[in-house]
Order: C-alpha cells, then sequence, then structure tokens
C-alpha cells in the first residue's frame, strides 16, 4: 500500500482535524527524521489551505480541535497544538490546549515547527534560574502566592503546565487551581 492509501485507511477517509471527507490529501508536519505514515495527516482542502497559510485564521473552522487533540496519532496532535498556539487569546483555543497532553518528544516535535515573534528576536522570558521559557513549557511555583481576586494560595511546588508568554517578560499566564492567572516568571522554575 502506498503512504496516501495507508493514510485513508487510518483515518477512515476523514479529514483528521475537522473529519471532512471531500479533497483530501497528505500533509508532512514538519520538521522530521524521516517521512512516513507517522509524519503525515491526512487533511481536507480548507484544513491544509488554513494550515499552509499561517494568517488565514478561521476560528469557527477550527471547532473540531476539541476531537483531535485526542488524537492517538502523534502528528495529529502535533498539527492540533500548532494551530491552538496560532490561535492565540481564543478562550476556548485555550482551555483545548490546558486539556492536550504531549509526551516530551512529541512537544519538542510541536515546538520545533512553531516560529513566533517570541522566538524571533523579542526579549527572552527567563525563570529564576535563568532557564529561557517558551509557549507550552510546565513550570513549578517556588514560593506561595496569594491570588487575588480569586481568593486563594498558589502553594510552593504546585506544576503549571501549558503557559503562555506575555507581553512583558517578567510575566507568563497560566491555570492554577482551574483559574487562568498571570504569574511572575522570578518565581517560577521550568520543570
Amino acid at each position: 500500500m502506498t503512504m496516501d492509501q495507508d493514510l485513508m485507511q487510518r483515518a477512515l477517509s476523514r479529514c483528521e482535524l475537522c473529519a471532512a471527507t471531500t479533497d483530501l490529501a497528505s500533509y508532512d508536519v514538519a520538521p522530521n527524521s524521516s517521512s512516513n505514515v507517522d509524519t503525515h495527516v491526512l487533511l481536507c482542502k480548507t484544513c491544509h489551505d488554513h494550515v499552509s497559510n499561517p494568517t488565514a485564521v478561521d476560528i469557527k473552522h477550527w471547532s473540531s480541535l476539541n476531537e483531535s487533540i485526542w488524537s492517538e496519532h502523534n502528528a495529529v496532535k502535533v498539527l492540533a497544538y500548532r494551530i491552538l498556539k496560532r490561535l492565540g487569546d481564543s478562550a476556548w483555543a485555550q482551555d483545548l490546549l490546558g486539556q492536550i497532553y504531549l509526551d516530551d518528544h512529541v512537544q519538542a516535535w510541536a515546538d520545533a515547527g512553531r516560529t513566533s515573534e517570541k522566538e524571533e528576536g523579542k526579549v527572552q522570558v527567563v525563570d529564576s534560574n535563568g532557564t529561557p521559557l517558551l509557549d507550552g513549557d510546565t513550570v513549578t511555583l517556588i514560593k506561595d502566592l496569594d491570588v487575588k481576586g480569586a481568593n486563594f494560595t498558589a502553594k510552593r511546588g504546585t506544576t503549571v503546565k501549558n503557559i503562555v508568554l506575555t507581553d512583558d517578560p517578567k510575566y507568563i499566564e497560566g491555570r492554577v487551581n482551574g483559574t487562568r492567572i498571570v504569574l511572575v516568571a522570578a518565581y517560577l522554575k521550568k520543570a
């Protein structure tokens, strides 16, 4: 069987991001060390156009990603993660990013294919040890922090997954106790 046939069989002849059934083609999720069915995703023309053109962001089209993030295929999860990151401040996209789980090697693959202004010359955000932080990193609190307005204390040792960098290099955003809060980078260490 060819790779396209393998992808069609794996995806049940549906786009692996939105479940469309027409104009399907394979898409290589770069970068990867070998080109095979595990590094490709079956996409419809609409998804392919949106993925290939980062400036074309149709938030309504991507509502189907709530299913894609749970795929058993890493290439699908990597692509869904990158799209959600591109959607930025959209509340539902941030909620999905908080739910997605990527193994370390899959997270590295997902981050390797992303380019953003933050990675291309803006001031770097660092933790308490001077380690650079990136969107999607996991950090640990190094001291108890009173969360004003939410009436709880974020305890030292609390893990915050899938952080989001802000425009100010002193702060990051993350979800603690189900609440999205702004944290001071100096009170964090990369996990």
